[in-house]
């Protein structure tokens, strides 16, 4: 079905993920004229590979909606969801994919090529050339080209060398040597995926691993601080770095230990150098070389505004940044009045909640407040889930949801 969307808007989000599907849901909900541009649960669905579980408890694991309609739990009785502690990550795609159905159904799939500044607002070219003109615009882009490659392994072939964000399947390596870099979540998972997928594996890592038993932001008490947000806006820089250091360190869940019983694990090594070779890649280690077919690297993300492609120029150059995170104020707002980030984006000014799927609530809050807060009168649609008759109905008229989750459309 298409849909015709006006040229004007007072808020585009940028981003089709569990922040910006709940941003449009909060600001839907306080009548604000919003467009969400994105296919929804893209990072998730193709860069991430199936298999993977939440690190998140099922009670952190909500896409926050303003009415609390769209719960995980609502999801689970809908479809008949057993309840499963960590949830599969197609589980929560799946998730994701009715929360939009049910919160935002005119979520426009478009990708927005580039954003500048306007008289009022900016002007956001997408990909078919159009044109919108927003008065506020929220990035809510996640983790999408952020991904960490350490110098070593810059530049060598794709086919030698990838990132975990590069694949949605990692089947394909069955019966190859693969070395795993890293010692966090995502490094132990791959890891033991592709073991069960019928590769050889050896977790190569710079310090033992260090599993955590129980999932949260942070150690106790720290994980209460760490859920504050606001709280947490107002900690001197430095000392809300060495929270997010500490809360983020590379601890993966002790439920994937077993499952790496035909991993190898070399701990306490250090990478001098990468090549390729006519057999595949040679790692050089501070214990020697040793070859392998391919290197998944499992380094983490390093956010960077800059790498995100469609803020260039001019614009570009007037948003602080801390290391590559913009500098945020209240409402998550960046030096540019009404530009906006949430998610990963504002792990450094807002902590480390805002990197998991349980800080979305905060945020869509927020951002909704700064928006009314500075508007000049009633403008924008209702919210098709403000009223719980009306999400009644769609509940009621909701046909039975497609097990498998959509390709792009």
């Amino acid at each position: 079905m298409n849909t015709v969307f006006s040229d004007t808007c007072e808020v585009a989000v940028i981003g089709a993920g569990p922040y910006g599907l709940s941003l449009g849901a909060h600001l839907g909900s306080a009548m604000v004229d919003t467009r969400v541009f994105g296919r929804p649960m893209s990072f998730w669905r193709h860069n991430m590979p199936e298999g993977m579980k939440l690190r998140s408890a099922w009670e952190a694991s909500h896409i926050a909606d303003p009415d609390n309609f769209l719960l995980l739990d609502a999801y689970a009785t809908m479809t008949g969801l057993d309840r499963t502690d960590p949830l599969p990550r197609e589980e929560f795609v799946r998730y994701g994919i009715w929360y939009q159905r049910m919160a935002l159904p005119d979520l426009d799939p478009r990708t927005v090529e580039k954003i500048e500044p306007a008289s009022r607002g900016f002007w956001l070219t997408l990909e078919d050339g159009k044109v919108l003109n927003a008065r506020h615009v929220v990035v809510a882009t996640g983790l999408a080209r952020q991904d960490y490659r350490p110098a070593a392994f810059r530049g060598l072939p794709a086919d030698l060398v990838s990132h975990t964000a590069d694949h949605a399947s990692l089947d394909g390596f069955r019966t190859k040597r693969v070395a795993v870099v890293g010692r966090g979540q995502s490094a132990c998972e791959s890891a033991a995926l592709l073991a069960e997928a019928g590769a050889e594996v050896e977790l190569i890592c710079r310090a033992a691993i260090r599993w955590q038993g129980r999932s949260g932001v942070g150690p106790f008490p720290l994980n209460w601080l760490n859920a504050a947000p606001d709280a947490l806006h107002r900690v001197p820089p430095l000392w809300r770095d060495w929270l997010d250091a500490f809360s983020l360190q590379a601890r993966p869940a002790a439920w994937v230990k077993p499952r790496l019983a035909g991993v190898r694990i070399d701990a306490g090594r250090r990478i001098r150098g990468a090549r390729p070779d006519r057999d595949g890649i040679i790692l050089e280690l501070d214990s020697g070389s040793r070859g392998f077919d391919h290197v998944l690297l499992a380094t983490g993300y390093k956010i960077d505004i800059a790498r995100l492609g469609f803020i260039r120029g001019e614009l570009a150059s007037r948003i602080l940044t801390d290391g590559g995170s913009p500098a945020l104020s209240s409402g998550y707002e960046s030096s540019v009045r009404g530009l906006h980030f949430v998610g990963a984006s504002a792990v450094r000014s807002f902590g480390p909640l805002l990197g998991f799927v349980a800080g979305a609530g905060h945020a869509a809050r927020a951002v909704t407040a700064q928006v009314l807060a500075g508007r000049s009168g009633p403008t924008g649609r209702r919210s098709t889930i403000s009223e719980p008759d009306a999400f009644a109905r769609r509940i009621q008229t909701a046909s039975p949801l497609n097990r498998t989750a959509p390709q792009n459309p």
